[in-house]
């Protein structure tokens, strides 16, 4: 049996490696340099600055206490290690669609060709790259490795997670996030997609989790991946509608115009303050809506990458 063959007649990307190679070609190619670099090198020790010399790696910290000039001298750099982290949750999957493709995209799907298009381009680096999926439990979790066998493995996985949606599976986001920050010990890029959405009602423990994942001088990137038309705006017709819960199944019936303001209020305001957050803690925030186009998501992110690498 050819699984590849199998797997794509059941609804999924029809060629994911293919798919996020021509996506990966065609915003990349205008870019000067890689947006990814390694960036494991450790401080060795501090030289005197001498005139003409870069002042990225001034350490303005000891200038102001003896009022002279000196550079940080590291170690030589390694490749880069990424760990990507995956939510599965039913609300993940929503809203349904019945072919996923660039023009056709679902919170779970954009996470998926999202994160082959991160691999194609870290496998060219031949940088090390690690996956994480969870729901209510931990689903799948693979370590940062380099190899060919390891990079098809990810993608069969990432493919399987698509085609196989998890009904009624809620989750505590945060508790995986500390799993997942335990287990990654050496200094990683990691990047996280997740609608941020959890079982749990209180924020505090999601963004302390974020905050677990810096640990160790980690840089983390946060795709908070969301439909903007429903889960936003809450544009439905105003007519009698039963709203279901997809992790719980728990329902409600109303008129959709009956509540919409309260929840614009309330579901911006948590956008608000998770953006303010991930500020605060040193995190990349990026709004990956997926009712917007897809390359330009990522084309601005690594655009922007660029400018401040």
């Amino acid at each position: 049996m050819d699984i590849q063959k199998e797997i794509n007649k059941t609804g999924g990307f029809t060629n994911l490696e293919l798919l996020a190679k021509q996506v990966v070609e065609g915003f990349i190619s205008g870019m000067h340099k890689s947006p990814f670099h390694g960036f494991s090198a450790e401080f060795a020790e501090h030289k005197v600055y001498n005139n003409g010399e870069s002042t990225k790696h001034i350490d303005w910290k000891l200038f102001a206490k003896t009022d002279k000039l000196f550079t940080k001298r590291y170690e030589e750099e390694t490749n880069l290690r990424c760990h990507i982290i995956i939510d599965n949750s039913s609300s993940m999957h929503y809203p349904a669609v019945k072919e996923h493709h660039l023009g056709s995209l679902n919170k779970i799907s954009f996470s998926v060709l999202a994160t082959a298009c991160l691999m194609n381009i870290l496998k060219k680096q031949r940088d090390a790259i690690g996956l994480s999926i969870y729901s209510d439990e931990y689903d799948y979790y693979a370590p940062e490795k380099g190899s060919e066998r390891h990079h098809q493995m990810l993608l069969n996985t990432l493919n399987k997670t698509i085609l196989h949606q998890s009904n009624n599976k809620n989750t505590d986001t945060f508790k995986f996030l500390h799993l997942i920050a335990e287990k990654i010990h050496r200094r990683s890029l990691l990047f996280l997609f997740t609608d941020m959405l959890q079982a749990s009602s209180n924020p505090e423990k999601l963004f302390e989790a974020l905050r677990h994942l810096k640990y160790n001088k980690h840089e983390v990137i946060l795709f908070h991946t969301f439909d903007s038309e429903k889960e936003l705006n809450f544009d439905f017709s105003n007519r009698p509608t039963r709203f279901v819960d997809v992790e719980t199944g728990d329902f409600i019936n109303l008129y959709a115009d009956n509540i919409k303001d309260n929840y614009r209020k309330e579901v911006s305001s948590y956008f608000y303050d998770l953006k303010m957050k991930c500020a605060q803690y040193g995190i990349k925030y990026v709004e990956a809506d997926t009712t917007k186009d897809f390359d330009k998501i990522l084309t601005t992110y690594f655009v922007e990458r660029q400018k401040f690498a």
